[in-house]
């Protein structure tokens, strides 16, 4: 996995002060997005062990509430792959932290209704991230008054309370 940036203390891309990484590799191709030089898998650096422990010791930190993931397209397959051993790891260390991820996916059709079904890896990953920021960005629903998301159809949910009933539950905490 190749990723674009990584963000220390972000307010933009989540509740409070965040360590944000900007994974590379994007398919949905966004008309208007504001990363699209993120959408080639090979650009930027590849993802290492050293990156891995930069995020941690930024976490490391009482005013950091958490860890974002943007891209580029987090849940493409070969990023879940990447992510996986991240997440983990900070949800071990810091369980404390809340991690939210932006997806141009849906989480009901896409990632419950399709990738659940196709790649082990998504239930596994899901059960690390806390809000998940959802669908592709809508350039004639941008909304800039927006809070943490883009355009207007996209939804903040609260990952882990949606999988407990099998329903879709927006995160209040904003």
């Amino acid at each position: 996995m190749n990723y674009a940036d990584i963000k220390i203390a972000d307010v933009a891309n989540g509740k409070g002060v965040r360590v944000s990484l900007f994974v590379s590799g994007c398919t949905h191709h966004c008309k208007g997005c504001f990363n699209a030089q993120a959408w080639d898998f090979n650009y930027g650096k590849k993802f290492t062990e050293e990156d891995t422990e930069r995020i941690l010791n930024e976490l490391d930190h009482p005013y950091v509430a958490g860890l974002s993931i943007l891209g580029g397209e987090p849940l493409e397959y070969q990023n879940q792959q990447g992510l996986l051993p991240l997440l983990k790891k900070v949800k071990e260390r810091f369980p404390e932290k809340n991690i939210w991820c932006y997806t141009g996916y849906t989480f009901d059709k896409d990632i419950v209704g399709h990738m659940f079904e196709n790649w082990s890896e998504t239930k596994e990953l899901m059960s690390y991230i806390d809000v998940l920021v959802d669908g592709e960005f809508e350039e004639d629903k941008k909304d800039l008054k927006l809070k943490f998301r883009g355009s207007s159809n996209q939804r903040i949910i609260d990952v882990q309370k949606s999988l407990k009933v099998h329903k879709i539950i927006p995160y209040e905490d904003i």
